[in-house]
């Protein structure tokens, strides 16, 4: 691997997963699944928008009519913020103590939900967790209650992971808490809350599936570190052979089943690929990582000014979050790939079999990912979003923050590297 020659190279990985409940109506079956946890008082959290589809009243019913005392927070905030996280850990102090935590929804549920697991546990303020620089990065002392992480939407992989992504108002970047503690105890991923997720939130958080496998397919491998001490291993420990095994599958179901679900909703086959696609790629990089396109995303998120994306019913502007991690992954991986062509072109060849590979080995990701890109609608680039040359240094900037994404990346990045890969993404065709 250029660049990294460590002395005492790595010779362990790390891989951790949460139980999983995979298939049509699995959902069906959580008042059993908590009965099994032992819980008798449970708080379910989900969005707006999720609460008014019935999905999320229907399972509370079913969880008391099991008598098991349910409360409900159904005011996570799509894309959270430091606020509205804030608000959910206040409801949930008052409303417990609690035996388990039941999220109902995208991302954005989840992680509200990893918010309040932790700060309902531990005490302190939620930025004595946040990564640094941003936050004080202060671990938690105890023990988190059993998260059971119900995904409605196809992407996120929230529900396989150690993070909670959140925007800091205040610094107008979005981060992080990352912590083993934080993966949920138990996924149940059922295929059918999928059929309702509008086109437009199926194509970013589709592309969200991509990154995540392509990301961790294309990290810096877990033996070019410096050998770690037992409690100096992270979550993130680089590209390794079990992660590599879940990015390659999701890459292939991918190039299968995903524009199909984006332009046929009603597609139940397509939206299950999908639904596994987006646990195994959650499975890879939340044990490899991911780097260089997720770090552009935060600051390309927290820095929104006026965009609206099609598709989501928010009362404010925002990137979301898949949309994001895209608009510079196809520059990122152009830069990238001196680092392991091989790779590069491997996933390539995974995500379109037919496509015909350019002259310059470079260009064949790029290409491949753009065209995805443009037929699931996603905009041509960050300049499509509302950003423009005088905002590439303060993007630079954000993306700089993001040490914790960055140092997974297969080679060293610079502030002129990543500035020069924004430019690249003010138009992406």
């Amino acid at each position: 691997m250029p660049g990294f020659q460590p002395s005492h190279p790595e010779t362990v990985f790390t891989y951790g997963a949460p139980g999983l409940k995979f298939g049509i109506g699995a959902r069906h079956e959580l008042a059993h699944d908590l009965t099994q946890l032992e819980a008798r008082r449970v708080l379910v959290v989900t969005d707006p928008g999720v609460a008014a589809t019935g999905t999320p009243g229907e399972i509370a019913e079913s969880l008391r009519a099991a008598s098991i005392e349910t409360v409900v927070f159904d005011r996570a905030r799509v894309e959270p913020t430091d606020g509205s996280l804030e608000e959910a850990i206040a409801f949930g102090r008052a409303e417990g103590p609690f035996d388990a935590i039941v999220a109902i929804g995208g991302g954005s549920a989840i992680d509200t939900a990893k918010a309040v697991n932790l700060l309902t546990t531990n005490d302190g303020e939620l930025m004595d967790y946040v990564n640094a620089p941003v936050g004080r990065a202060r671990a938690p002392k105890n023990p988190l209650l059993p998260l059971i992480a119900v995904p409605t939407t196809t992407g996120t992989g929230s529900e396989s992971t150690t993070i909670c992504v959140l925007d800091v108002v205040s610094q107008h970047v979005k981060t992080g808490i990352s912590h083993a503690r934080l993966r949920p105890a138990f996924a149940v991923v059922d295929p059918e809350l999928t059929l309702t997720q509008p086109a437009g939130v199926t194509a970013a958080s589709g592309l969200d599936i991509l990154c995540h496998a392509l990301e961790s397919y294309t990290a810096r491998p877990f033996a070019s570190y410096e050998h770690k001490q037992p409690h100096e291993r992270v979550p993130y420990c680089g590209s390794n052979p079990i992660a590599d095994m879940w990015s390659e599958k999701a890459l292939s179901l991918m190039a299968g089943s995903f524009r199909t679900a984006v332009h046929h909703g009603d597609d139940l086959a397509a939206r299950t690929e999908v639904a596994m696609a987006a646990t195994f790629a959650g499975l890879g990089f939340g044990n490899a990582g991911v780097h260089i396109p997720h770090a552009n995303a935060y600051p390309i998120a927290g820095q929104v000014r006026d965009f609206r994306p099609e598709g989501y019913d928010a009362d404010h502007a925002m990137v979301p979050h898949g949309m994001a991690v895209s608009l510079t992954a196809p520059a990122a991986f152009r830069h990238t790939f001196q680092a392991a062509p091989e790779r590069h072109v491997r996933a390539a060849e995974l995500l379109d079999p037919t496509a015909q590979r350019p002259d310059d080995p470079a260009e064949f990701l790029p290409q491949v990912l753009a065209a995805i890109m443009r037929d699931v609608g996603i905009p041509s680039g960050i300049g499509a979003v509302g950003y423009g040359e005088g905002d590439v240094n303060s993007l630079v900037e954000g993306t700089m923050k993001q040490q914790r994404l960055l140092a997974t990346a297969p080679l060293e990045v610079t502030e002129d590297a990543v500035a020069t890969i924004l430019e690249q993404s003010l138009e992406i065709w």
